[in-house]
């Protein structure tokens, strides 16, 4: 660091008190069952080589009722990403709600091909939080779709059958309902026998080919006809069918139940303790048909299909085993609960050569091979991708040679609101063919077996913003929304040697509570926004977007004043997008203009993008704009990504809006650059519209992106310079007034240090430091530190655009970059003279550099996390609000533990 150099003053704020929702389900898309036509005629049928899967959407339930889709960062055709999945959107639960149980189905089992993986839009997602009710969700709009109720009480489990056509509820009488999915419909199909007790959880059997029925030759006539319609039948009769599913009770059994006569087989009764009942808390089934249980005991269990009877039961847990999930494979069988423990069991066979398929019972053991502590509490929910399908061998999906194999992940979530990714390859596969071409996709490192893999965190999301000019931090949770103020640093007459002479500097407060606020809700809220100057505050739920205007009182105390007419503005610029004709306000992204004169709002329901002034008396809407509603295939007259040729005719004859069922993608950005002269705003569908707010008029399209942005921002020294970063961390510019990426700018991503790449944890937040830097005499005490790596490197030049710095930052970590890229940040290497840089090759307005003073590219900051907010509050002045993973356990019931040798 440069003698002279100030550093900055840095507010480590952990007074924010976000506790995010504790995790309840998680699930995986299903894969399509193969076809069953290529057996019509008596064919062999050759086994599908697949060269590898795409990454399916990770859906998590929580106990607020709210449910995030978490997509994969990797681009397509990679299969490693370092940020593994990403939180991608939420849909907001009702208020109050929560999530029990989650299951994804194919919206059209019978026209989707069977070698892709379903996206949001191909399927159907149905929830059940305790209540008689089952959800079932839109995730284009983020609301409910349907319900229907389940006619016999509380949904205690549901489990979808492998075709995606039918749907078992296991209820609170005691009774198992089925509810047809056909069509895209969901009505009731039939009800099971009665049992007295709870049907706490319910697995289906393998899927069978259905065999063709065999035809009666009465006479020519009717042999010439079944000849005709051969190849209509055909399709019919060969197709998957349902025989048998498995139910765990409250009375320490299981059943196995007959799906064409809805009656109870068999029954198997599981150990007891001193006459008290034992809940089944889960189940599951192999190919072979093999019965697998996790009771309150702790007991793992498993069950022989045929005879119903014991084969293998292990004493794992020390607690409740809430739930239980399959390896891609069968071998591997992992499961969970109360205990904090994650237990793996595999399958060994007697015979070699037999170790990638599940055998039977008399060919091989389960054994307990491994198990982690990953979690503080309880674990209530596991998923596994690729996810299992009890199919027979020759169904299985086989994979080419030579191609890399990708090792599965297991999903873990529970009480410690963590979702946890983990590695875990069968240990049977380190010793196979496909152990030289075994890839981890976390890229955490070359091991992928359960037992020795390193695990990753998701980090939490929490709605935390922060208030420059005002020095305000607010948090929004599920019905309401708190407001700090954080206090000036003392002057420099006043701190001497770094203490603060006027107080004690144990007993001084650098920051107070100003505003604690709770709204009557339809919904979780889902947007908020704090204007730069502290007088503006919006709020959104679903449905509704409420605007208050922050005064204060003689006494120094902040009062919300209700902007009430912004409902009637808003209603009339917004239309009806249900059919059931309700009238939806709501905000999905809420910005304000660096003056605080306007506001702009993104529609939740209608995706326009309104843009209010807030200088007249009452707030007025200036103009709607509806790019972001505009067909998929073009935008703004460029070709969206993923979009095929032929659908730009399409598209260009037809400009009108989406389809109203499809719903339109929501606006996920927007940024507002310093200057107040341009709108970036990005949606769903990675489509970014960029408008002039001097003349309030649309400007033009960026080219679309591979995935949506996580931060959009403008640089500060050149404010129609655009920098939009990805979940995978790459960073893309353009200059929005020329609309054109600037020259200097195409290579970045290759010029960037691979470290910035490699983090665990996205990009959150760009930040750059307004105005001039603090004098070098500005000491800080209390709650302020100063941090080495953050100190500004001050030189004799002024702060142009090469100069200035940009402060990246994600939930576990933060660097700082410079903005001259031009070679700055290259890898060490000998120059060749061939390779010296011409004049001619000098770009125009391009910016220019130095050589770096100490060869350093990059260097990451890691004692901060996890990372709410991160923004400057003042030139050489950053407020970090952070909050411990400690402080947010610490709020929660004592986690099971159970002494052993006699101590307490």
């Amino acid at each position: 660091m440069p003698d002279g150099s100030p550093p900055l003053a840095l507010h480590r704020c952990r007074f924010v008190d976000a506790s995010p929702s504790p995790i309840t389900a998680l699930a995986f898309p299903p894969l399509p069952l193969p076809p069953l036509a290529a057996n019509a005629a008596g064919k062999q049928r050759e086994p599908g080589r697949d060269r590898g899967l795409a990454f399916g959407t990770l859906v998590v339930g929580h106990a607020n009722g709210n449910i995030d889709l978490l997509k994969w960062t990797g681009e397509l055709g990679e299969s490693q990403a370092s940020q593994a999945w990403h939180r991608r959107k939420t849909l907001p639960g009702p208020y109050p709600s929560k999530v029990d149980s989650l299951v994804l189905t194919i919206r059209y089992p019978d026209i989707f091909p069977s070698d892709m993986v379903p996206s949001p839009s191909d399927l159907r997602m149905f929830s059940s939080g305790g209540g008689s009710e089952l959800l079932e969700w839109d995730m284009a709009r983020n609301t409910i779709r349907r319900t229907i109720s389940s006619q016999g009480g509380s949904i205690w489990s549901m489990a979808a059958n492998s075709a995606s056509t039918l749907l078992a509820l296991g209820c609170e009488d005691g009774c198992i309902r089925l509810l047809s999915l056909s069509a895209d419909t969901l009505q009731h199909f039939r009800r099971f026998d009665h049992v007295k007790c709870r049907i706490l959880s319910i697995a289906w059997g393998p899927p069978v080919p259905q065999q063709p029925k065999p035809k009666a030759n009465d006479s020519a006539s009717q042999r010439n006809g079944r000849e005709e319609s051969e190849d209509d039948s055909e399709d019919e009769e060969h197709e998957w069918t349902d025989s048998w599913l498995v139910t765990g009770g409250s009375d320490s059994s299981l059943r196995k139940w007959d799906i064409s006569t809805g009656r109870s087989t068999d029954r198997m009764g599981t150990d007891k303790i001193k006459g008290d009942r034992t809940l089944v808390w889960t189940v599951g089934v192999l190919a072979d048909g093999t019965i697998i249980s996790g009771d309150s005991l702790g007991i793992v269990k498993f069950w022989d299909p045929m005879t119903c009877t014991q084969t293998h039961s292990f004493a794992a847990h020390g607690a409740d085993v809430l739930c239980l999930t399959i390896g891609p494979d069968g071998t591997t069988v992992f499961t969970s609960g109360v205990d904090q423990k994650i237990v793996q069991f595999t399958y060994v066979s007697s015979t070699s050569g037999s170790s990638s398929s599940t055998m039977s019972a008399s060919t091989g053991r389960w054994i307990q091979s491994a198990s982690r502590r990953m979690h503080s509490h309880d674990v209530r929910s596991l998923a596994m991708w690729p996810p299992y399908r009890p199919l027979p061998p020759v169904y299985r999906r086989k994979f080419a040679p030579g191609v890399p194999f990708i090792a599965p992940v297991l999903v873990s979530g529970g009480l410690d609101m963590s979702v946890v990714l983990t590695p875990c390859l069968p240990a049977s596969m380190t010793t196979s063919t496909v152990a030289a071409r075994v890839i981890n996709p976390l890229a955490t490192s070359v091991v992928t077996t359960f037992e020795d893999s390193y695990y990753r965190r998701v980090p939490y999301f929490s709605a935390v913003s922060v208030a420059r000019s005002a020095r305000l931090v607010s948090y929004m949770h599920e019905t309401g929304l708190n407001i700090w103020r954080v206090l000036n640093i003392p002057s420099t007459a006043m701190v001497i040697d770094g203490r603060d002479n006027s107080t004690d500097p144990e007993l001084r407060v650098s920051w107070e509570s100003m505003l604690e606020m709770e709204f009557v809700v339809q919904t979780n809220l889902i947007a908020s926004a704090l204007s730069d100057d502290g007088r503006w505050l919006v709020v959104s739920d679903l449905y509704e977007t409420k605007l208050f205007e922050l005064c204060k009182t003689p006494t120094g105390e902040m009062q919300p004043r209700r902007i009430r007419s912004l409902t009637a503005v808003l209603e009339a610029h917004i239309s009806i997008s249900s059919s059931k004709g309700s009238r939806s306000t709501g905000g999905s992204y809420f910005i304000f203009t660096p003056d605080s004169s306007k506001m702009v709002l993104a529609s939740v329901s209608t995706s326009f993008i309104l843009i209010i002034d807030l200088i007249t008396e009452e707030p007025t809407v200036l103009r709607r704009f509806d790019q972001h509603r505009k067909s998929t295939s073009l935008s703004g007259g460029r070709l969206v990504r993923g979009s095929s040729r032929s659908q730009v005719q399409d598209a260009a004859d037809d400009e009108g809006e989406l389809p109203q069922s499809d719903g339109p993608p929501s606006v996920v950005r927007m940024a507002v650059s310093p200057d107040g002269q341009w709108l970036a705003t990005s949606d769903e569908l990675c489509r970014t519209s960029v408008f002039n707010l001097d003349s309030i008029q649309y400007h033009g399209a960026l080219p679309s992106l591979p995935h949506p942005p996580n931060v959009l921002t403008f640089t500060p020294e050149k404010p129609h310079i655009l920098m939009i970063v990805l979940p995978n961390n790459t960073i893309h510019v353009f200059d929005v007034e020329r609309s054109e990426v600037p020259a200097w700018a195409y290579d970045l991503n290759s010029r960037i240090p691979k470290q910035l790449f490699n983090t665990s944890d996205p990009v959150l937040g760009v930040i750059f430091e307004p105005g001039p830097t603090l004098p070098s005499s500005a000491l800080v005490n209390g709650d302020l530190e100063m941090t080495d790596v953050l100190q500004k490197n001050s030189g004799p030049h002024s702060t142009t655009f090469s100069q200035k710095e940009a402060i990246f930052w994600g939930s576990s970590w933060l660097c700082k970059l410079k903005l001259d890229w031009l070679g700055k940040y290259t890898e060490q290497r000998k120059r060749r003279k061939s390779e010296a840089r011409h004049p001619t090759q000098e770009h125009q307005g391009a910016p220019t550099f130095a050589p770096h003073p100490d060869l350093q590219n990059l260097r990451m900051v890691t004692h901060y996390r996890p990372i709410l907010a991160l923004d400057f509050v003042g030139p050489g002045e950053l407020v970090l609000v952070e909050r411990p993973l400690v402080d947010v356990l610490s709020k929660l019931p004592p986690a099971f533990f159970k002494p052993k040798y006699g101590q307490t």
